[in-house]
């Protein structure tokens, strides 16, 4: 993975990608609607919920100069406003990065694996 350089006024704050994945994986499982982070199987398809202390798996950052962009993979309770929950998910993730990070989000892409009935 690579590295986000925050320049301040005192110097240079190299933050690694993983670090960004998992601040934003955190910040997603926080909000309500959503289960959990989801990993993919490629091989037979099959979507694993990941506890909140892997939740950055769930997510893959990229970024191109000054560009950040994150692709999160959720699992949503059944019966929820799936727009209504990925809206509350882009919000508080951007807010989170933005503004405990220090870096800007250009793009927040969501993908729906799974949907779950909760207790």
């Amino acid at each position: 993975m690579g590295q986000k350089v925050v320049e301040g006024e005192l110097g240079s704050l190299t933050i690694n990608q993983e670090v960004i994945a998992t601040h934003a994986g955190m910040a997603a499982v926080d909000c309500f609607g959503i289960v959990g982070m989801a990993l993919t199987n490629m091989k037979d398809g099959i979507v694993h919920l990941l506890k909140k202390e892997s939740a950055g798996k769930g997510v893959h950052v990229a970024m191109e100069e000054d560009k950040l962009y994150i692709e999160m993979h959720i699992i949503v309770a059944y019966g929820v406003s799936i727009p209504a929950v990925t809206e509350n998910l882009i919000d508080a993730v951007t807010y989170h990065i933005e503004h405990f990070i220090g870096c800007k989000v250009d793009k927040i892409v969501v993908c729906v694996d799974n949907v779950r009935v909760i207790d």
